[in-house]
């Protein structure tokens, strides 16, 4: 016992002495060279693969390519999550009647908007980390381009290393117009944040039990007034659902998107600290010492997030309001016993086995081999209880040895 609190406190002096990095002031900078960099997404792929003919994405009226460009690239519509909020490129065409509405998969999110030929995409790219693309559509066909400024000017950030792109979910006060009030209380979500900030400016369906939310409300003067009834088994009568691919904007859905953006967010920020670090070493800025420490630190992000420490517990039983749900649980992998880090836990947790099933993604696995290699070590260091520091104390002895296997029989470690 004496050696884990030994490791732990050696574990978390590393963290405090990291030595910064020197911050880049722009995303073109070497090494990141953000616009310069060739892309490797899903995205980037169906562009391709469009414009030499091989793939022929089929028009509808009134939905465009939208429900073509779902199939091929395997996203579910029962992902389906509406915001009403005017935070969008788009603000002028988005509103409580007529919510901008997200699809979503493990590697790309499409934001497609009712009357609009702009479709707005946003993918976790293996090196840029998130890569940003609209999509025009015509009868004619479908233009799909990559994008920077435009985009960037809302998703590009600032972390310890420098500039960064990253996605985000946005819980806002909106009126009935959608327009926010930006003096009031804005929050950036993932699953640490408690269900009172949670959907502020979206549409939830589904049962959220006693614990309230955000979502379903707007501005009178400055209180936020939910609408009645407040927990929406489904859209009818809020707006005219028929004109969307499923009435719903699932609470499940939800919840697995705002975890999703983060840890797409997190392996961002550790892989260009770590790539800015090895381009420093090189030019002699920084020695091996200072190189490992900040190595270590971002990897301890990574994989903090991918264990859920710190996540909201809940209070009540989350039950969703379309097929979402089985839809997300059913695409695995699964071990032996049938079990995956994807299946729900939904009554006190988010998951039953609490671990980012991110960890299969080609982002994960295209981080710095240094970088990957050093998370991959923490995470067995968890699982096998040699790191027992207090925010890994949610995982039970159970909760190690399930996931462990889980992980070595779908090839994840």
């Amino acid at each position: 016992m004496r050696q884990l609190v030994i490791a732990c406190a050696v574990s978390l002096a590393w963290v405090a002495q990291s030595k910064p990095v020197l911050a880049q002031r722009r995303l073109d900078d070497a090494p990141i060279q953000y616009r310069q960099s060739a892309a490797d997404n899903p995205i980037d792929r169906l562009a391709s693969s469009v414009a030499a003919g091989e793939t022929k994405l089929q028009y509808e009226p009134g939905y465009g390519y939208l429900h073509s460009i779902l199939q091929e690239l395997d996203i579910p519509v029962s992902s389906q999550s509406l915001v009403f909020s005017k935070t969008s490129l788009q603000t002028g065409r988005i509103s409580p009647d007529n919510p901008r509405a997200f699809y979503f998969n493990d590697d790309v999110y499409i934001g497609w908007i009712r009357g609009s030929s702009l479709m707005e995409v946003a993918t976790a790219d293996v090196n840029l980390g998130a890569a940003f693309y609209s999509i025009q559509m015509n009868p004619r066909g479908a233009s799909i381009r990559r994008e920077h400024h435009r985009c960037l000017v809302c998703h590009e950030k600032t972390a310890d290393s420098g500039k960064v792109p990253m996605h985000t979910i946005t819980s806002v006060m909106a009126r009935e117009t959608g327009q926010v009030n930006l003096l009031l209380a804005e929050y950036k979500t993932d699953h640490t944040s408690p269900f009172s900030e949670r959907w502020g400016g979206w549409y939830v369906t589904g049962d959220a039990g006693e614990m309230g939310h955000m979502g379903n409300a707007f501005l009178k003067d400055e209180t936020l007034v939910p609408i009645s009834p407040h927990q929406l088994d489904d859209l009818h009568g809020v707006i005219e659902t028929s004109q969307w691919p499923t009435p719903h904007s699932d609470v499940v859905a939800l919840m697995v998107l705002e975890h999703q953006v983060e840890m797409h967010n997190r392996m961002t920020r550790a892989n260009y600290a770590v790539r800015r670090a090895a381009f420093q070493k090189e030019q002699g800025e920084i020695n091996d010492a200072d190189f490992q420490q900040i190595v270590d630190r971002e990897a301890d992000a990574v994989t903090e997030y991918a264990f859920f420490s710190g996540e909201a517990k809940l209070t009540s039983p989350i039950i969703g309001s379309s097929e979402f749900t089985r839809d997300f649980a059913k695409r695995g992998p699964f071990d032996s016993q049938g079990r995956s880090l994807r299946e729900f836990d939904l009554t006190t947790r988010m998951f039953r086995y609490p671990c980012s099933y991110l960890v299969y993604s080609d982002q994960f696995k295209g981080m710095e081999d240094v970088l990957r290699e050093r998370v991959l070590a923490m995470m067995n260091d968890v699982l096998t209880g040699s790191d027992q520091r207090p925010k890994f104390e949610h995982l039970s002895a159970e909760d190690r040895t399930a996931i462990r296997t889980i992980l070595q029989e779908t090839k994840a470690i």
